[in-house]
Parts: structure tokens; sequence; C-alpha cells
């Protein structure tokens, strides 16, 4: 299937659709990341938090596609903010996935409270000019964040993932990344077990276009300008997930659907200034 790409301020390009693997462990997790990349994702997303870089790993030598090929994302946990704690978790994440190099590496939380998200960020800069990362970026950061990172080092993130679903849109954040030109990701991109497919902007999009909630969902957050990382065990639905290319949302469509966001839209307490991700 034809899947977008995304060229990041770095001149790197990464898919515009990724495929997310929290929270799959074990054969599951394998068989659905070779499953996923033989349905034409590009773009993998792991943690060190997720506990299944291995299996990712091995899911990328069993596909048989070419390395050069792939964007393998994963991420430093927040105990591992400290510069040298960092440098060596990218160095444990390698070896875990098997790779000599990640595509992208993020900081998963800020963790505000330790406050060393600066020292883990220098640790990323560092190991991209040592080539063993090629791009760099973080998530779930607010715009405080990464403001003291960039006046910090002189380099800007060229991804923030960040939560972002109907129900919590992110304008504002948007409107930064747009500011400092960073491109947003997706996490959770559908809304998880509070999906609204029966929404009336989304069930009405979908039936107007002949083609799945999900669907009218994915294909919002391109419209958005964001990189969604969904995630499907199932062939089937990885694949639907892909076949956006069919359709176009109206701006009317895109406005409505972007209207469903609520306050208390968040899908649990991850307030970027409050959660604490060890």
């Amino acid at each position: 299937m034809s899947v977008p790409t995304r060229t990041l301020a770095d001149g790197q390009t990464i898919p515009g659709i990724g495929f997310g693997t929290y929270p799959l462990r074990g054969d599951e997790c394998v068989e659905a990341v070779t499953s996923a990349i033989e349905a034409g994702y590009r773009l993998i997303d792991t943690a060190v938090n997720y506990g299944n870089e291995r299996e990712v790993g091995e899911a990328v030598r069993r596909s048989g596609v070419p390395r050069d090929e792939l964007v393998v994302t994963s991420k430093l946990p927040g105990r591992h903010h400290g510069y040298d704690d960092a440098r060596a978790s990218v160095r444990d994440s390698l070896e875990r996935l098997g790779l000599d190099r990640l595509d992208l590496h993020l900081i998963h939380w800020p963790n505000p409270r330790v406050g060393r998200y600066v020292e883990a960020w220098r640790a990323l800069v560092d190991l991209r000019e040592e080539g063993l990362i090629r791009s760099i970026g973080v998530s779930n950061f607010a715009e405080p964040h990464l403001e003291q990172i960039i006046a910090a080092t002189g380099v800007t993130p060229v991804v923030n993932q960040v939560e972002l679903h109907p129900y919590f849109p992110q304008r504002e954040m948007r409107a930064v990344h747009e500011r400092l030109g960073i491109l947003t990701e997706s996490w959770s991109p559908l809304g998880k077990r509070q999906a609204p497919f029966a929404e009336p902007p989304v069930a009405s999009a979908a039936e107007r276009h002949g083609v799945t909630p999900g669907q009218v969902i994915l294909r919002w957050q391109l419209q958005l300008g964001a990189v969604p990382i969904p995630k499907s065990a199932t062939p089937e639905r990885q694949r639907a997930n892909l076949d956006l290319a069919g359709f176009e949302l109206s701006a009317e469509e895109v406005e409505a659907i972007t209207a469903l966001g609520r306050p208390d839209g968040r899908l649990f307490d991850g307030d970027p200034e409050t959660h604490e991700e060890l």
C-alpha cells in the first residue's frame, strides 16, 4: 500500500504512519510486527519500558526487508535520565534489538520532578553525533520542557510523540510544534477503549466515504499533519489502518472531528507536567 512520507527538520524522512507495539510481548509481538512489516509498515515504534525490544528486533530480522527501508524507534525511560545512564541505556536498547543504530530515539517522558531530562537530551545529541542514533526526539514533552532543552543545547527535537486522538486533539501543542519545526507523532491515535467510532462526525464521515470509523480517524490524523502510530495484532486491521489513500476528509469533516475534544480527554492521568515514568 502507498504510505506517505514526512521529512524531518534534520533532513531525514520517516513514513507518515507507524506501527505501535505496546503492550505486545513474546511470540504475539514477533508475529504482529512481522505481519505489520509484510503489510507495508516501515516505521516500528517500541520503548525500553514496553519490554519488547528483543521481539521487535527478531521481527525486523525475520521480515527480510532491507534494514535501510525500516525506521526503528525506541524510547529512553525515566530511570535512565542521567547523562551516563542515558548513553548506556541506548547501547542496551541496540543490543536487545540486535541493531547497530537506532533510526529515531526519544526521551519517553520529561519527569520534571526529577529534572534530569536536559542531561538525557545532551546524551542523545552526542550519540547522534557518534552515529548510534540517526534522529533524536522526545515524547510527552510540554512547551516549557521543549524550550529548556533547546535553550540548553541549541538542538531542537525533530519529533514529539504525544497523546493525540479526537477526544484530545492537542491544538495548542500542535501549534507549538509547527512554530518550532517539530513533527507531531500520535500515540493512541484511535483513542483505545474510548475510541469515538460512534460519534456522529466520525460515523457519518465513514458512511459518506465508504470506509471504517478507524480509517476516518487515522485519515483525520494525517490531515492534521500528524504521524499516527496505531497498534493492532490482527493482519486485516493492520492493512486497513494503512489503507488511507483512497479518500480525503473535507475541511468541515476535519474540524467536526477535532471539535470532539474534551478538557478531560486524556486516556489517563498523563499530564507531562506531573506524570512520572521510571
